[in-house]
Formats: C-alpha cells, structure tokens, sequence
C-alpha cells in the first residue's frame, strides 16, 4: 500500500520501534505542514494510506474528493478535523483508537510550564547566556491555590501534583466532575466566579464541545488575581478569541502559560502572545513524548495492518464496511 504520514514536525516516525510494522509497504513521511487543498490534493494524490498526527491537518470534503485513490484513514484520539461523513459518502474507512489511559505527558508538561512559569526560568536562562545573573523573584508554590478546570484524566493527574507540591487544590465543572474530585478528597468551588478569584493557578483541561467553546470570557479572566497564572495545555478554543491578550495586557491574570493555539503551526508575526513578556508559549509539546508516540502510532499502524487483512479495528464509520464501494476490500 501507498502510506502517507501527515506533519511529522520532528521526523520521529520513522525512529519508533513501531514503524518497523509498516515493512512491505511504501510510505512517505511529511515533515512539514501546508494547509491549502491544493498543495494537500497535490501532496496526497497517490495516498492510499493516510496516517495522521492528531488534529494538525484538516481533512475536509473538498481535500476528500481530490484523492480517489485514498481507502483508509488511520490514527489515534479523537476526529473533529475529519469530515467522517465525507469519508463514509466516499467509501473512505477512518479507523481511530482512542486512549484508555491518561496522558502522562500532557500532565507532566503542564506541571513543567508551572514551575517554569512561577519562578522565570526561561528568562533566567537567556539571562544568564547573555552574561547576565539574576534578575526576576520567583513565587513559591507551597500553601497557594491550584484550580483545576475540568477533572477527566489529565486532570485527575495535574490535582495530584498539585497536592504532592502542598498546594490547597480546588476544582470546577460539570456536576459528574465535582462529584469525582469532592470523591477524592479535593475542595470543589461553589461557582465559576468563586473558583476563579480564589486560585492562584488555574490550569484548563476540558474537552472542546460545542459546550466548552469559549468557556473561559473576557469576565471570567477579569475575575482572576493580578498575580495569578492562567495554564492552557487543552485546546485554545476553550478560552474567547482575543480575551487572553487583553486581560493579560490588562493584568488580570498577571502570567499565563500556553501551548495550544487556534491555527498551528504558529508564525510569529500572526499571534499576539509571542510578543507579551507575561506570556510563556510553547509549541504544543504537551503529548509529543516519545512513549506517547511509540503507545499512539503503534495502534494506529496495527489499525493499518488490520485493515490490509481484512479485519479493520477501531473504525469509527462502521457502515462504510457494509456498502459495494467500500475502497478498502483488498484485492
């Protein structure tokens, strides 16, 4: 088969131990990142195989009636940037496991983007190789508030940290998850408004639904400390458009520590956050880890050898399998 692997920033597909079970097969992996249907049509015209890096490219109906060649779509989480029905109308298979275990490389990156939030160290460090010594007072985190936005898996770890580093830890959300954290023994707030003034950090770890889009508003930031930190290590489409910049220019929250954007790649000259000191932004490195991916792509190439053989697992369109055009029966 034909296989293609979408934006491989790194180029560390092709250095996993899982790779070796793509032998036999043509693949090409991409490294960079383009975005119009053209240059993705062109790209993917002998695609039969397409392997994607979670949401970084969008596969729309336009880009889907380019590639007639195309059977399979294979990767791993969730599938808002695929147009499944497209797929399904096409007799495009899209096969996608999801997690049954929590990213322990989103919950430790978001503890890293803390500390090094809290106590400067990346200006410490250019500091220090442009000969200079200390220049900024860090806060400690011991006996200060740790709000956590949502409680699902990522944030079931991060409340852990939280209380490991003798932080009060206090929680917000639905009522299924107040429930699960008041169960484990965390304070939960009475209101968003309360939650928001009384934490020092507030790290967001929400699904993006139709629900969460824009949950957090230019009010809610408003709310929050002039000395607190907000932590987005979710999806940027959590918080309103433009309402980040604002409080922070603002000053309320006073830091913030982000490594979601709405349009990713980022090019600096698009995106207001790169330019404000109080702001650490980081290039979406929470899940990039190299057990993550070795766990990730694993699934997602037995997807591929599954469906080569017949037995497709994990798709997600079942009723494409059931219909005469079906592009994935073998010959």
């Amino acid at each position: 088969m034909n296989i293609t692997v979408l934006d491989d920033y790194q180029g560390a597909i092709p250095t996993l131990s899982c790779f070796e079970r793509l032998r036999g097969h043509e693949v090409k992996v991409w490294s960079d990142h383009v975005t119009g249907t053209e240059q993705l049509a062109a790209r993917l015209a002998d695609t039969e195989v397409l392997v994607l890096i979670r949401e970084r490219s969008i596969v729309n109906a336009a880009l889907l009636e380019r590639l007639p060649r195309l059977k399979l779509i294979s990767q791993f989480g969730v599938t808002p940037h695929i147009d499944v029905a497209a797929c399904t109308r096409l007799g495009i298979t899209v096969c996608s496991g999801q997690f049954p275990r929590p990213s322990y490389a989103t919950a430790e990156f978001t503890w890293g983007l803390i500390l090094a939030s809290v106590r400067h160290i990346p200006q410490e460090v250019a500091n220090l190789k442009q000969g200079g010594w200390q220049t900024t007072l860090g806060t400690v985190l011991h006996g200060s508030t740790l709000g956590v936005y949502g409680y699902g898996k990522i944030g079931k770890l991060v409340a852990g940290y939280g209380k490991a580093f003798g932080m009060r830890v206090l929680v917000w959300g639905r009522e299924s998850t107040l429930a699960k954290a008041h169960a484990d023994g965390f304070d939960t707030a009475g209101s968003k408004e309360e939650f928001l003034a009384q934490s020092d950090v507030v790290s967001l770890h929400m699904r993006l639904t139709d629900a969460t889009r824009g949950a957090i508003t230019a009010q809610d930031l408003a709310r929050m400390k002039p000395g607190a930190l907000l932590v987005n290590t979710s999806r940027a489409e959590l918080i309103a458009p433009g309402a980040l910049e604002a409080a922070l220019k603002a000053g309320r929250p006073g830091h913030a520590a982000v490594d979601v954007y709405e349009q990713e790649p980022v090019v600096r000259a698009n995106h207001p956050l790169l330019a404000l000191d109080n702001a650490l932004c980081t290039p979406h490195l929470g899940h990039v880890e190299r057990d993550a991916y070795e766990f990730g792509f694993g699934h997602a190439f037995d997807q591929v050898v599954a469906w080569c053989a017949g037995t497709p697992e994990n798709v997600v369109n079942p009723e494409v399998l059931t219909r005469p055009m079906w592009r994935g029966k073998v010959q």
